[in-house]
């Protein structure tokens, strides 16, 4: 599945769109939000609100499946993230990621894979599946985020002791 990073970012927001709206989330994209590490107008690719709450989260889209420039760029969107005063997170795919920033990228906390499927509904890991599979990264993001534990909770009941 090749695609441009545009590409990559329109289908996250419409997996999010699709799995979260019925929440209240709003999502909006290219959205300025304060100066990069560099001092230049920094501007998210998508940025997420929960008006009820007031929460927000901020979403760098990533997407590469053969070897070029974006691998390159992930480190410095790592750290831009640092920066930022909301919740933030890289959401990446694609096979064409360097062993390196592949494992940059799964083990940061700032970064969450996420490729849907055509049914655009959340897919929790299932035994067996690659720690890259899947949207279940982004959706525990968004749990922690907006405090949707029935999302990390789904099918489990509370201990009883």
């Amino acid at each position: 599945m090749g695609m441009t990073g545009n590409q990559y970012r329109r289908l996250v927001a419409r997996y999010i769109l699709s799995a979260y709206a019925g929440r209240g989330i709003q999502l909006y994209e290219e959205v300025s939000l304060g100066t990069s590490i560099i001092g230049k107008q920094r501007r998210v690719d998508l940025l997420l609100v929960l008006p009820t709450s007031g929460d927000a989260l901020a979403l760098e889209c990533k997407y590469q499946d053969s070897s070029g420039t974006t691998d390159e760029k992930i480190p410095y969107a790592l750290e831009d993230l640092k920066a930022l005063r909301i919740p933030a997170v890289i959401a990446y795919a694609g096979a064409g990621w360097s062993h390196g920033v592949m494992h940059l990228l799964q083990s940061s906390s700032l970064a969450a894979f996420c490729l849907p499927d055509d049914t655009f509904k959340p897919t929790p890991r299932k035994q067996g599946d690659s720690i890259d599979s899947g949207t279940w990264q982004l959706d525990h993001v968004l749990a922690q985020t907006f405090r949707w534990w029935d999302v990390v909770l789904s099918g489990r009941t509370p201990l009883l002791v």
